[in-house]
């Protein structure tokens, strides 16, 4: 199989800016518990510890800062993010410190921008777990835990959320907030997409192995953000 990483794929072109962000510290975290269903996720006993609110305050200063040295203004600002408890305050307390307002038109919850949900073996279970869900990662990220979804299955899904984004979009800086492992495959996927005029060309073949090399979905890991942490993408 041909290296991926030998071809230094340029980056594909988008009519907006993107940026990443990992929720904010959460009760979850705190507890070393895997909540990972929507049924689950969307409870607000599993929304952010309170170091979480500081690190998301940060994460929306940083943005600020970021938008006013490239001359973005704030108005152009959309926030998709996951509806789970925990990404849904961490969006809230980001587009209070840059005066988007969070009930209006500019800030959406996302469900394709969901945590990757590890089945019902898994959830509620210790974080400790998840060391069993990457080792089939990196043995083949077409595999799936029992109930739960693949590596594939969570790129394919944001690969559309992207694409949807990039068509009603234009000239915007969106600002993704979701959750470790939809993330870290997110970055894999764009950073094995070859050179196109559109992205939007790909996604309904994002699926078919031949496109990205499992070898660079299954290494997944190495895109990690922490919690709070922000990535500017495109």
């Amino acid at each position: 199989m041909e290296d991926s990483s030998c071809n230094s794929p340029s980056p594909p072109i988008f009519r907006n800016r993107y940026w990443i962000l990992r929720h904010g510290r959460s009760v979850p975290n705190d507890r070393g518990l895997i909540v990972s269903s929507l049924e689950n996720g969307t409870k607000q006993e599993f929304g952010l510890a309170p170091l979480g609110v500081q690190q998301a305050r940060s994460a929306g200063e940083s943005l600020r800062k970021e938008l006013e040295e490239m001359g973005v203004p704030v108005d152009s600002v959309k926030i998709h993010y996951s509806p789970f408890s925990r990404t849904t305050e961490t969006a809230r307390v980001v587009a209070g410190v840059l005066g988007v307002p969070f009930e209006g038109p500019n800030c959406k919850a996302v469900v394709e921008l969901r945590e990757r949900y590890f089945g019902p073996s898994y959830e509620l279970l210790s974080h400790e777990k998840y060391a069993e869900v990457w080792a089939v990662d990196e043995a083949d990220p077409y595999i799936a835990p029992e109930g739960g979804e693949s590596v594939a299955d969570v790129a394919s899904r944001f690969a559309a959320m992207l694409s949807s984004a990039d068509m009603e979009f234009h000239g915007s800086a969106v600002l993704i907030v979701s959750h470790g492992d939809p993330l870290q495959i997110f970055q894999a996927v764009l950073s094995g997409t070859k050179k196109i005029t559109s992205f939007l060309e790909e996604v309904s073949d994002l699926q078919k192995k031949s496109l990205i090399a499992p070898s660079l979905l299954s290494g997944h890991r190495k895109f990690a953000l922490n919690t709070g942490e922000l990535r500017r993408l495109v």
